[in-house]
């Protein structure tokens, strides 16, 4: 099945800075509008990596590039979204509008879900994406526009989530938000909308919420993996150890029809950083706080895998960026 490939600029609000982001998605045959896809598999980058000249960390810093590795991991039938924080203090990415506790460095001094910042904002940003690849692929600013669903796939696609260096702190974020899903208030920015409007407008929604999620509950629902990919900060927090967070996770997996995958991918550059000892005493915390939790409620709807790369090898920057490549998703 053919597919659009593209970089964007989008907003979040007028006047607001910019989230680079690269995608590939699924066409129709007629290539005028999107298919449904199996799932969409949504990527953030950490810090930028500049003058390094090393091709290999070069090449593996594109985010197109990330993409097309993506693509020919999880499959055809997924789309996927590599995403650029909207700030960037020198080389340090911050995730400002994702995680509002963040310091000029873009590290977390905390995870609170209090107005759910990274669901809503997520959602908004990729309906805005979509809206605007929508646009480019159909060639009209306001032409007429149906998704067509393939015959493989007649449910809303998973959410695979994946955090790359200082990208997991969206993860933990987001995870904060997911423990107290059963209390928020409901969507109003776009889900809202399909009980108001035009039919033409409210038809769009359902067909935009049939490519990825249009709202954070609907973006909960699908979340199948959570991919921490060699995260790490220089400061703590790279991981989630809060227990009372971890059990609600685990406790709101019993109510879900499908539950969800925790994979930890890392490096002798985070794992084994002898100056950085709390990234692997973190991560150890989370793995072992998930399982408990898990065990303790009997309910059998996660599941964890962790994954090593490079052992043997002297940490460096190198590694950091190859995981990309190497990532095992089995």
């Amino acid at each position: 099945m053919a597919r659009w490939s593209g970089i964007l600029n989008v907003t979040l609000h007028l006047g607001s800075a910019y989230y680079r982001v690269a995608a590939s998605m699924l066409l129709s045959p007629s290539c005028k509008s999107f298919a449904v896809p199996s799932g969409n598999a949504i990527f953030f980058l950490g810090d930028r990596v500049e003058g390094t000249n090393n091709p290999v960390i070069e090449r593996l810093s594109d985010p197109q590039t990330i993409v097309e590795i993506m693509v020919s991991k999880f499959g055809k039938s997924f789309n996927v979204y590599v995403i650029e924080a909207s700030i960037f203090n020198g080389p340090f990415a911050v995730y400002k509008d994702f995680i509002p506790s963040v310091n000029e460095h873009g590290e977390p001094t905390s995870y609170d879900a209090t107005a759910f910042p990274v669901s809503t904002s997520l959602v908004l940003l990729l309906s805005r994406f979509l809206k605007e690849a929508k646009s480019i692929i159909s060639g009209e600013e306001n032409a007429q526009y149906v998704a067509e669903a393939s015959a493989s796939f007649s449910y809303k696609p998973v959410v695979t989530l994946l955090g790359f260096s200082k990208g997991g702190t969206v993860l933990n974020q987001l995870l904060t938000e997911f423990s107290l899903k059963e209390i928020q208030p409901k969507s109003s920015s776009i889900e809202g909308n399909r009980s108001s409007g035009s039919a033409n407008e409210r038809l769009v929604l359902g067909e935009d919420d049939m490519i990825m999620p249009t709202s954070k509950e609907s973006l909960f629902d699908s979340i199948n993996e959570i991919h921490y990919v060699d995260v790490g900060l220089n400061t703590k927090g790279a991981y989630l150890t809060d227990e009372d967070t971890i059990n609600r996770i685990v406790k709101s997996l019993s109510g879900r029809a499908f539950g969800i995958r925790f994979m930890f991918h890392g490096t002798p550059r985070q794992w084994c950083d002898v100056r950085r000892p709390w990234i692997r005493k973190e991560k150890d915390t989370l793995v072992r706080l998930l399982s408990k939790a898990s065990q303790s409620s009997n309910i059998n709807k996660l599941r964890l895998c962790e994954r090593s790369y490079f052992p043997g090898k002297l940490p460096d920057l190198q590694q950091h960026f190859e995981v990309i490549e190497a990532l095992d998703i089995s």
